[in-house]
Order: structure tokens, then C-alpha cells, then sequence
């Protein structure tokens, strides 16, 4: 009965103050709702960042031109195009005598293209590749082929369209994109008109990786972006398939030994060639998420501990206008106890409501944003793991006790008589 007592005097209190209480239970909402909105924020990204790299497979290596540690990105000379990477390293790395655990190679270049058909010209990026394409990187068509063997080697005027490109030239016209011929035009061309390629496929959506759309992109034999686009002769980078992602180890010291060999490298500090893994690229990318989440959620504690002193300096503040009331209590009977219990309990009951509400409020707004972000066309998903909510009401009930303490000790500590006698 003493307990239920003390609540209902504590709630009239609080409910006496509204405004007060108010403002201190928002400085505890936002410092909650922060802790819990950043964590399921930082899972997202972690969970999109590493949902690219894994879509793409954790047995895929990656050589890139240039030398570089191979943690850190390529160590040029601004300007300086390194030509390091031919077609005939890819053409030797597909040999299966030297390196036995590739299971496809395919050569790259990249660039910006413009291409138009009828009317209709739009900006976009290209990829020149070669026909293993399709069996280094997960995708399906929506219609039509990929280029073959054949075609490639043959140089064939073809192209496949990424999605996004082919709902913009060809979406609302009614035309099936397949067999039309669409004009290709590098900036850097001197052809005005843009070289005439013909569709043979669409690819299915797959929506962004590494934050780039990869539906608004084309794909061409590999020579036609060099020779015909780009006019150049050297690759930009060199994609290998693992058959086992237990052989990428070994598949990695094979590249290495045989790239040396064909480039006449003797010492370590002469590779003009990287080698990235993607396992070691979800390794990376995970360390650096969590760094960043731990350091987005301290920033979000520091507003709990606002909050908290907050939470102090109303005790503090009421507590001095309360003199007399607790001068009064006191002299009727009322204990220390009973004195340090009931603005401690304020000071709960304070952080306790601010905790709950900042979680529905954490959760509805970190719901809210996952929604967003996938209309955007990301990958994201919702979480808000059950650490982060016992974290959040545990900061809560702490902030509450540590803060909560001390103005209740000291309105238990008042002389009874000294505090009928305060103004």
C-alpha cells in the first residue's frame, strides 16, 4: 500500500509539471530513439554493403593495373594511365595448366557512353567484356542472349541492354528492343554519328552494387570498346572465377607467379598488377562498418547523457522548490527512505517513459527509413536486434538511477526544520 502510495503522488507531482516533464522525457526520447535508429541504420548499410560483395560471390578475384597495397586502392600518378593488363594476360590466365582453379576469366573496360535510337538518346556506362561474362557474375536475362564465343572473338556488332536503359529507349513505345540497332558514342569519339550495334539482349534488374546502378549500363564485345570506343589496346581489369572458394588462396599466388613471369618482374616492389579478393573485401568492409556504427552510437549516447543531466538538473530544480514540502512531510513522519525513494522514483518514472517511448519511436522511424531506402532501389533491410532495445532501456533505467540519485539524496538530507524555514 506505502509503494502504491508513493507512485500516485509521484504521477500527480509530474502531472503538476507537465511542461517540465515533458521537455525532460523528449531529452531521453531523442537519446533512446537515437541509439536505436543509428544501430538499425548502421546494420542496414553493413547489411547492403556486404549483400553487393556476397551477391557477386566470395570466390571472385579481381586484378586491377598499377601497383598498390592490395588493402588500399592503386597507387597512380594523377593523369598516368596504366596500360599494364593486356588481353593476352587474360588469354594466359584462362589457361588451365597454370592456373588450374580458374573456372572463368573475363577481361574489362569501362567508360561513359551515349546512346541513342530513333530520336531518343540518353547518357549511360558501358562495359566491353568478353563472352565468359555471364559465368563470372550473377545475373539472369529478360530477354533475349548474351553475345557468345563467336560473336565476341568475332568482333560482332552487338550489344546487350541493362534494364534501365532499355525501359528508357525502347519503354511505352511498344518495340521488342530485341534485334533493333542502337548508336553507341563515347565522348571521346571522333565518329560523330556513334557506332551501330545490335541488340541481342536484356538483362533482368539487378538493381545497385557498390552504390552504381548496374541496369543502366550496356555490355559489347570486348574489342568494340576497345578499338572502336576508347582506342585503346590495354584492359582495364581482369575478373577470375574460383572453382572453390577454399582455392583462392592458391589461385592467387598462381596469378601472381605467372603475371610476374609475362611481365619480367623479379622483385615484389616491381608488381605493376593487384590482385583483390572479395572474401578480404567483406573482411574489410565489415571491420569498417562496425567502426562506424560503434562510432555513430557513441555520438547517440552523448544525448542519453544530455538528456541525463537534464534529467539532474529538473531533480535539482525541484527539490528547491519543494523545500517546504519536504520540511512538511518530514515533520509529520515522513523517512529519509521514504523522501529519497519517492524523487528517485520521479527520476525513474521520468527516464522509464522516455525509454519506452523512444523505442516505438526508434522503431518506427528506423522502419520508416528502410522503406525509403529500398524505394530508392537498395537493398535494405530492416533491423533492430534485441541488443540494441536492451541496450537502449538499459542506458535508460542507468541514466535514470545515476542522475535521479543524488537530488534525492540530498531532499532526504534536508533538515526538517531548516526546510519549513526556506523561502
Amino acid at each position: 500500500m506505502y509503494f502504491i502510495a508513493t507512485i500516485k503522488l509521484v504521477i500527480r507531482t509530474l502531472l503538476a509539471r507537465k511542461g517540465r516533464s515533458f521537455l525532460t522525457i523528449l531529452g531521453i526520447i531523442i537519446g533512446i530513439s537515437g541509439v536505436i535508429i543509428i544501430i538499425a541504420l548502421g546494420a542496414g548499410a553493413q547489411s547492403l554493403v556486404l549483400g553487393q560483395v556476397t551477391n557477386l560471390g566470395t570466390n571472385l578475384l579481381y586484378i586491377e593495373p598499377g601497383t598498390s597495397n592490395e588493402n588500399g586502392p592503386p597507387s597512380q600518378i594523377f593523369g598516368v594511365i596504366i596500360t599494364s593488363l593486356t588481353n593476352e594476360d587474360a588469354a594466359a590466365l584462362g589457361d588451365t595448366s597454370r592456373v588450374p582453379h580458374a573456372e572463368a576469366v573475363n577481361a574489362s573496360v569501362m567508360g561513359a557512353a551515349t546512346v541513342t535510337w530513333g530520336y531518343v538518346s540518353i547518357d549511360t556506362n558501358f562495359a566491353a567484356t568478353d563472352y565468359q561474362y555471364p559465368r563470372g557474375v550473377n545475373f539472369t536475362m529478360r530477354e533475349g542472349v548474351f553475345f557468345t564465343e563467336e560473336e565476341d572473338r568475332g568482333n560482332a556488332n552487338v550489344v546487350v541492354l541493362g534494364s534501365t536503359v532499355a525501359d528508357q529507349l525502347f519503354g511505352g513505345t511498344g518495340v521488342d528492343p530485341i534485334g533493333q540497332v542502337v548508336k553507341v558514342k563515347n565522348a571521346s569519339q571522333a565518329e560523330p554519328g556513334g557506332i551501330p550495334l545490335r541488340v541481342i539482349g536484356v538483362i533482368a534488374s539487378r538493381g545497385s552494387s557498390f552504390f552504381q546502378d548496374q541496369d543502366d549500363m550496356i555490355f559489347m564485345p570486348l574489342k568494340i570498346g576497345q578499338k572502336q570506343l576508347l582506342g585503346i589496346s590495354h584492359l582495364q581489369g581482369i575478373g577470375i572465377k574460383v572453382d572453390s572458394a577454399d582455392a583462392v588462396d592458391q589461385t592467387v599466388a598462381d596469378i601472381k607467379s605467372l603475371l610476374k613471369e609475362r611481365h619480367r618482374i623479379r622483385e615484389d616492389v616491381d608488381v605493376d598488377f593487384i590482385v583483390r579478393n572479395q572474401a578480404e573485401a567483406i573482411e574489410i568492409l565489415s571491420t569498417i562498418t562496425n567502426a562506424l556504427s560503434l562510432f555513430l552510437t557513441s555520438m547517440a549516447a552523448i544525448a542519453l547523457v544530455v538528456g541525463g543531466i537534464g534529467i539532474l538538473n529538473i531533480m535539482l530544480v525541484t527539490v528547491a522548490e519543494r523545500t517546504r514540502e519536504i520540511g512538511l512531510r518530514k515533520a509529520v513522519g515522513a523517512t529519509h527512505k521514504a523522501i529519497r525513494n519517492q524523487f528517485l522514483l520521479e527520476a525513474g518514472m521520468l527516464t522509464g517513459l522516455g525509454g519506452l517511448l523512444g523505442i516505438v519511436v526508434g522503431i518506427v522511424v528506423s522502419y520508416g527509413a528502410a522503406i525509403a531506402i529500398r524505394y530508392l532501389g537498395y537493398e535494405w533491410d530492416f533491423v533492430v536486434s534485441p541488443q540494441s532495445v536492451v541496450l537502449a532501456v538499459g542506458v535508460s533505467v542507468l541514466v535514470g538511477v545515476v542522475f535521479g540519485l543524488y537530488p534525492a539524496l540530498k531532499a532526504a538530507k534536508l533538515n526538517p526544520i531548516d526546510a519549513l524555514r526556506y523561502e
